[in-house]
């Protein structure tokens, strides 16, 4: 990853807290890929699982970077020397946190609101939405992409314009402690909490353990701004008041005291038009889910001072992002591909949304493993299966962790396929003119693989 800009020296020694007064130095951009950096740049050597970047120092001083930050630990630039290959050396107790005060020196230095998005399931989708209502206030710069870990989020930080209106950061968490540090980080004005699920449980342990990670944000923006969450489920405003007494809830509930929608009408197409403040709200992303998404975006705009009217307006352009509930054609099926990633939360809402949808045909499920939720898995995709099949849904393909739960159910709108491989064979064959397909998996399934298989085999229907 590399964060365009120009950085004097002076001002990187201030954010990695080191000795001198870098008189004299400039730098261009800062880069975490060797493949990326340029001359000029401030080169960082991550370490991760499966790699190092201090392998790649020497690459990034040969192609002309001005500095490198390494680990204390490692022999780079050790001894006498401080440079290597012309590239001043910069030597840190840790070069993930070295990234992380980088961002925060920026963060500081910028007097623009910054508005944190955490929760289990629609955290890009409310960051789209947050900007798009937020237009009206001038150069709004949000989280590229879904970059919202401890590498991403310094990164949507140190790339924000000078001029930036507003900055709206996605945080993400699957291991205890990276809420609380992203927030650090960030320090939000505003905390945006969507939903909570067993997601990530593998790490997060359970319910309770997901809650509290996400709940980290909250904590974190108390006495600075105000929190939104989400009304479902019920349990997440409740603990949020006893962060934050002022929380305003959103969504479809009379829990939702923030933002509540009014006439709400569902379009043949999964999505929702409503009112809100007198204005009318007409929602490209399908859904019921898709509502509170977007009270959460209208709420946050209305802290900010944004009219009801740019909001609404700025909320409606949003589409639905990549693999994330768009509706698609393939001949004449109707997909509904929302494959970005999956948990019990997320899956419940997309099997909802199909069975919303006015098609000729039938409504068919295909849904796939739910992913890094450790021992619990078996326990939360059998739930989640009992949960969905309580829709109006014609057939349910089930693959993987989902075929298992399956086979402990007896319905008769159940297929049950044990590879991928197979679904991309048989699936063609189950499906007819007319039909609505939701594909639904976790993003390691990569279900999106199905799509072009779908529009191959009814390219001529």
């Amino acid at each position: 990853m590399r964060a365009a800009g120009r950085w004097t020296g002076r001002w990187i020694r201030q954010a990695l807290g080191l000795p001198g007064d870098g008189a004299g130095e400039s730098f261009g951009g800062i880069a975490t890929d060797s493949r990326a950096a340029v001359a000029g740049d401030v080169f960082l050597a991550l370490r991760g699982e499966r790699f190092d970047g201090h392998a790649f120092v020497p690459e990034a001083a040969a192609k002309g970077c001005g500095a490198v930050v390494v680990a204390e630990d490692s022999e780079l630039g050790a001894g006498e020397t401080a440079e290597i290959a012309g590239a001043r050396v910069l030597r840190v107790p840790d070069t993930l946190e070295a990234l992380g005060g980088l961002a925060l020196h920026r963060r500081r230095r910028t007097k623009a609101p910054v508005v944190g998005v955490t929760g289990s399931a629609g955290k890009t989708t409310v960051k789209d939405m947050i900007v798009g209502a937020l237009g009206e206030t001038g150069r709004v710069h949000g989280t590229p992409g879904n970059h919202n870990n401890r590498v991403g989020l310094p990164f949507a930080i140190l790339s924000a314009p000078a001029d930036a209106s507003a900055l709206v950061l996605e945080m993400g968490a699957s291991e205890p402690g990276e809420i609380a540090e992203l927030a650090r980080i960030a320090e939000p004005t505003v905390a945006v909490v969507t939903t909570v699920a067993e997601a990530h449980t593998a790490q997060l342990r359970d319910l309770s353990g997901v809650l509290h990670e996400k709940l980290q944000l909250v904590r974190a923006t108390s006495g600075r701004g105000p929190s939104l969450v989400g009304d479902e489920p019920p349990r997440l405003a409740e603990e949020a008041r006893k962060i934050d007494p002022g929380v305003g809830v959103c969504g479809w509930s009379r829990r939702a005291g923030a933002a509540r929608p009014a006439r709400a009408r569902l379009r043949t197409d999964g999505a929702y038009a409503f009112d809100w403040e007198g204005q009318r709200v007409s929602l490209q992303a399908p859904g019921r889910h898709a509502v509170t998404n977007a009270l959460l975006a209208l709420a946050a705009a209305r802290l900010l001072g944004v009219s009801a009217a740019a909001a609404a307006a700025g909320t409606s352009g949003v589409g639905a992002g990549d693999m994330r509930g768009q509706v698609r054609r393939a001949g004449p099926l109707t997909l509904l591909v929302d494959c970005y990633n999956a948990n019990a939360a997320s899956v419940t809402a997309a099997v909802e949304t199909l069975s919303g949808l006015q098609v000729r045909g039938r409504r068919v499920a295909v849904l796939g493993s739910m992913l890094d939720l450790g021992a619990c898995s078996d326990a939360i995709h059998l739930r989640t299966l009992r949960r969905v099949l309580e829709d109006r849904i014609d057939r349910y393909v089930l693959v993987g962790a989902f075929a298992e739960a399956g086979r402990r159910l007896a319905d008769d709108r159940l297929c049950l396929v044990d590879r991928f491989e197979s679904l991309c064979e048989r699936l063609p064959q189950m499906l007819e003119p007319g039909d609505a397909v939701l594909l639904k998996a976790s993003r390691g399934c990569r279900f999106e693989r199905a799509v072009p298989v779908l529009e191959s085999a009814f390219a001529e229907a």
